[in-house]
């Protein structure tokens, strides 16, 4: 990405107040695993959670929007400590129009991270669109920032770094990892 692209990313990241996720290929691989027994499985990166839980220490609520129902993501969203989860919702769209309607949040001040073209959408209509880096071609075409990370894979942690570094809060939330006594 090109510094004065890179600068509108950064501008755009200032004024995000909603980070909302897709799941299965944004906080997952994508892949779907089946035991024999039917249970679905589902692997998320670590380190994507803990910038989920730095982001909102940090004051910038997070959300998820899911077309599928499962108990996996709402045991993941406990555990992150994410209020906002809609499952079985597949227009994400109106999904997020209401969640902003409730929170007061204009979607200006919303980065949504999506993978495939349910996510299209919402992504063109909030203030910071952002594709993972194994998304469908038309929404990196559509993206405002394209992750240079895989979803499943550090994409939503590089998506929190962003954020972070654009509020100037990323040397506030390192600090207590480099301070510690």
């Amino acid at each position: 990405m090109q510094g004065t692209q890179m600068d509108e990313v950064m501008k755009l990241a200032a004024n995000v107040r909603l980070l909302a996720l897709d799941v299965d290929g944004v906080l997952t691989d994508g892949r779907l695993y089946f035991s024999e027994d039917g249970n679905e499985l589902k692997t998320f990166d670590i380190q994507d959670g803990h910038g989920l839980k730095l982001l909102q220490a940090a004051g910038v609520q997070c959300a998820i929007i899911t077309g599928r129902n499962t108990q996996l993501v709402g045991r993941r969203a406990a555990n992150l400590g994410i209020r906002h989860l809609l499952q079985g919702r597949e227009d994400k769209l109106v999904a997020l129009r209401e969640l902003t309607g409730e929170l007061g949040i204009p979607l200006e001040q919303v980065a949504y991270v999506g993978d495939d073209w349910p996510d299209l959408p919402a992504l063109i209509k909030v203030g910071l669109g952002i594709a993972v880096a194994n998304a469908h071609s038309e929404l990196r075409i559509h993206a405002d920032y394209v992750t240079q990370l895989e979803g499943g894979r550090g994409a939503v942690r590089e998506v929190c770094d962003l954020i972070l570094k654009a509020q100037n809060r990323y040397e506030a939330a390192l600090a207590p990892y480099l301070h510690h006594e």
